[in-house]
């Protein structure tokens, strides 16, 4: 009867642990210090930004339709937030989009946070980003705080949850954020 109660135990014990590993609310606990360098050569090490509020990482493209539908948008969420302590970085981790195509996109598109090419999407593969746009907040000890969508629609007109700025209100007003993942959506990012 013990050894039934045992078995019964660690059936449950293990549908715990691999049902737990696979949850798709799990989020990695932490990134490692990068550098990568933006369209004008310059580099950008996450470890230059610990003296911000936190750190707003958006995955982008230049050809991906969603992602160039939330231009203004992001533009917009860096001119609101920047001022109030939160630093921006924009990445570009598709294969086929050229550092020279980056610059003239974030030109033309009005893009003034810098916007980093990670050539061999390291980066992409380190945060587990799989979509553009795609969004996440560091904290100084690059702990992620948020991950997930801007909002929850491409077309500016539909939006009813603005999850990226709410996770910023969250943060610069010294709570912690209550919706930490949310579902991304957009173009695939077009890996090596």
């Amino acid at each position: 009867m013990k050894n039934i109660l045992l078995i019964f135990i660690l059936m449950i014990v293990s549908i715990f642990v691999v049902g737990t590993s696979f949850n798709s609310t799990q989020i990695p606990a932490a990134i490692e210090n990068f550098t990568l360098l933006d369209y004008n050569g310059n580099e950008h090490s996450l470890s230059n930004y610990d003296d911000s509020l936190a750190t707003v990482i958006l995955f982008i493209a230049t050809e991906c339709p969603v992602s160039n539908d939330y231009n203004k948008r992001m533009q917009y969420i860096y001119n609101e937030y920047a001022p109030k302590g939160f630093a921006f970085l924009g990445i570009n981790s598709n294969k086929a989009e050229l550092v020279d195509r980056i610059k003239e996109h974030a030109e033309e598109k009005g893009l003034t946070f810098p916007v980093l090419k990670d050539e061999k999407n390291v980066i992409a593969d380190m945060f587990e980003a799989s979509v553009t746009p795609e969004a996440y907040i560091l904290n100084s000890g690059l702990e992620i705080l948020y991950q997930g969508r801007i909002d929850n629609s491409r077309n500016e007109s539909e939006v009813v949850s603005k999850d990226l700025e709410t996770a910023l209100d969250e943060i610069y007003s010294g709570s912690e954020v209550t919706k930490k993942k949310t579902k991304a959506f957009g173009c695939t990012i077009k890996r090596i």
